[in-house]
């Protein structure tokens, strides 16, 4: 804890703040937020609605609660798995090498060279817009585990040469333990790091096709809040508090994930020099 940095420190503070605003807020509504027509319409903020309310007649307070629940759903969802696919074959591929190694390269490559974006927007619009949430997440899932994969295979490469890894082989110890017990510490941080960036990219890309319409329209997401604020031209009706609390939203949490991820490898930099300098 010594070693956190003022990064750090603010970025867990703001995502703090919004994991408690998506996760513990909405436990206190009873109603459905994206229902139409629960409230009056276009509503100022105020007492009653602390955003106002919508041109469908929704609170937007609570509308904005669900939306980024939903949205670090998605996130969580496909950076958990992105990661961890990677991960485990990143390191399966870069330790056992030989005709896998280059197998799975292979793979790897292919899948980082499709660009992502068009595909999930034909996707998109070969289900005209009624995509699930899960079903986005599915797709993202297989777009984004290639790039750790890649990356944890070249540190893979780098550390079946050490000496402890040879012991652990002449002491029995099979693939998957060697793997999980011997390699995956070294890697524990930057595949945390990568956790944290994947969310990012995950709630980047679902709001990216939910707001042209690509997305599944009738979940509250970052993303189709504004698009159905921009189906009801919000901006030039001057309900502000429409569309301005999602995008406001999605900037302090783009803001907040990038802080931690980027303070959170400096705090690990910083233990293993610590560490490095006592052991010396």
């Amino acid at each position: 804890m010594a070693y956190w940095n003022t990064r750090l420190k603010l970025g867990v503070l703001i995502l703090g703040i919004f994991l408690i605003l998506g996760f513990i807020v909405p436990l206190f509504d009873s109603g459905n937020p994206v229902e139409w027509g629960k409230y009056p319409k276009n509503l100022k903020p105020g007492a009653a609605h602390w955003l106002g309310t919508t041109s469908l007649g929704q609170d937007t307070f609570w509308l904005i609660a669900k939306s980024i629940q939903n949205s670090f759903i998605i996130g969580i969802i496909v950076a958990f798995f992105a990661t961890l696919i990677g991960v485990l074959v990143g390191l399966w591929a870069g330790l056992k090498g030989g005709f896998l190694d280059r197998i799975i390269t292979l793979m790897t490559d292919s899948f980082i060279v499709i660009p992502s974006l068009p595909i999930l927007i034909l996707l998109g619009s070969l289900s005209k817009g009624k995509a699930s949430l899960m079903y986005i997440a599915l797709v993202l899932i297989i777009f984004n585990w290639p790039w750790p994969a890649r990356q944890i295979r070249a540190m893979a490469l780098s550390l079946r040469e050490r000496e402890f890894i040879d012991t652990a082989r002449f002491s029995g110890e099979g693939t998957f333990k060697i793997i999980t017990k011997e390699i995956f510490p070294f890697v524990a941080g930057w595949s945390l790091a990568n956790f944290i960036n994947t969310v990012l990219v995950a709630i980047t890309a679902e709001s990216g096709l939910a707001i042209i319409g690509m997305s599944s329209n009738e979940s509250a997401t970052l993303g189709t809040m504004i698009y159905w604020a921009n189906q009801h031209q919000a901006m030039l009706a001057g309900h502000w508090w429409w569309i301005g609390a999602p995008v406001v939203a999605k900037m302090f949490i783009f803001i907040a994930l990038f802080l931690t991820m980027s303070g959170y490898q400096e705090y690990s930099a910083l233990r293993r020099g610590k560490k490095l300098a006592a052991a010396n």
